[in-house]
């Protein structure tokens, strides 16, 4: 008699948590977007549509692991929601809220990259 082969064992994820905005401070945002690597991100998913980019469509110089530190950093100071879709994970920016929180802050940022030499 034929044994079956165990069934293919899921793969889980522990989903995102995302920070509440109302107790995400200043500093937090600020140190969030001074990172070379996450102000890259941050610019990337502006530019997206939303949900557009997986985790891993991202060309950074780091690791796997730094990228996944870096993504837990963003979601911390509320600049970006991230949900799983299958084996991947995708992004979002919190314009809206992070506006609402710190106006003008993240434009700021944003158009900061026009400007640089």
């Amino acid at each position: 008699m034929p044994i079956d082969p165990p069934a293919a064992t899921p793969r889980h994820r522990t989903p995102p948590e995302h920070a509440a905005l109302a107790e995400v401070t200043l500093e937090a945002a600020l140190a969030a977007l001074a990172d070379p690597v996450r102000l890259t991100l941050i610019r990337e998913v502006a530019s997206a549509q939303e949900w557009e980019r997986s985790c891993g469509s991202f060309d950074v110089p780091v690791r796997k692991a730094a990228l996944s530190h870096h993504f837990a950093v963003l979601r911390a100071a509320g600049l970006i929601e991230q949900r799983d879709a299958g084996p991947r994970r995708f992004n979002r920016l919190r314009r809206a809220e992070f506006d609402a929180r710190f106006p003008g802050l993240l434009d700021a940022v944003l158009r900061a990259q026009d400007v640089e030499v």
